[in-house]
């Protein structure tokens, strides 16, 4: 039976369909997983969060002026400052309450691919630092297996030395031929991470990606890898806002890794957008 999610957006006629999936999912994750009690709270990447800060910030300034923020990236270290929250960083709070992010995919048993905004490292510190990790995304995103849509392959982080030897392995011995240096777009040469590394991303078969925890701990084992964008045995739930105005909550039965996956969707309180 669907319930409402008590989180319709205030400008959501002024957005598109996507815009509108993504802040309701958004804002659904933040209504069910940051609670009063939550006081260190990971911000992820992605276009997703800045609709997850917007509906922190709609919680009030008595519960965030004792809650600290800690961002995977500058995208949203910067969403944090402009919303006048307080900053902090995962050196300072190792043990996080909750930390909602982005995913570029998200499979049935709620392994996802990140890195297509070449932040995957610090997300995944985060992600393991949270007592809970929850994802949020619009329907697109949601899929059978990873790689379905997102097809620019697996994100690689590399130390800038290595990223030769690491595209060989991947290409001649792990299976990835198409594998490729991440070239930027807006200036000459490679994509540089926060961290000042390459990222390289590699294609890998439907097979392959039928066992994301596999092909991760083969590619994490190559010298010169920071680390991989596949997160798996991570999140415990996942929110995909749909094209109708509802919400896919993809969860687990317990927050065991290795629980069941549950399925449920929850209608919009103003019915189809």
């Amino acid at each position: 039976m669907p319930v409402s999610t008590g989180a319709l957006p205030i400008t959501a006629k002024n957005l598109s369909v996507i815009e509108q999936s993504k802040r309701l999912a958004a804002y659904t994750a933040v209504d069910k997983h940051i609670l009063p009690e939550h006081k260190i709270i990971g911000i992820g990447s992605g276009s997703t969060v800045p609709y997850v800060v917007e509906r922190i910030v709609t919680q009030g300034n008595e519960l965030n002026k004792d809650r600290v923020f800690i961002p995977t990236g500058f995208q949203s270290k910067e969403l944090i400052v402009m919303s006048k929250l307080n900053l902090g960083d995962v050196d300072q709070y190792p043990t996080i309450d909750v930390t909602i992010d982005g995913a570029d995919e998200v499979d049935t048993e709620l392994n996802c691919i990140k890195g297509g905004g070449a932040c995957h490292l610090r997300e995944k510190v985060l992600a393991e630092a949270a007592k809970t990790f929850i994802l949020v995304a619009d329907y697109r995103k949601n899929v059978e297996y990873l790689g379905q849509n997102f097809t620019a392959g697996v994100p690689i982080e590399v130390v800038p030395f290595a990223y030769a030897k690491v595209l060989q392995n991947l290409q001649h011995v792990l299976g990835s031929p198409n594998a490729t240096l991440r070239m930027a777009k807006a200036k000459a040469g490679p994509v540089v991470s926060d961290n000042g590394n390459f990222i390289i991303d590699a294609p890998f078969s439907r097979e392959d990606m039928k066992d994301p925890y596999t092909i991760m701990a083969r590619i994490k084992m190559l010298t010169g890898v920071v680390e991989v964008g596949l997160f798996c045995h991570m999140a415990e739930a996942s929110y995909f806002g749909n094209e109708d105005g509802s919400v896919t909550v993809k969860r687990r039965a317990s927050p065991n890794h290795v629980a069941p996956v549950i399925e449920e969707h929850i209608a919009s309180p103003a019915g189809p957008q």
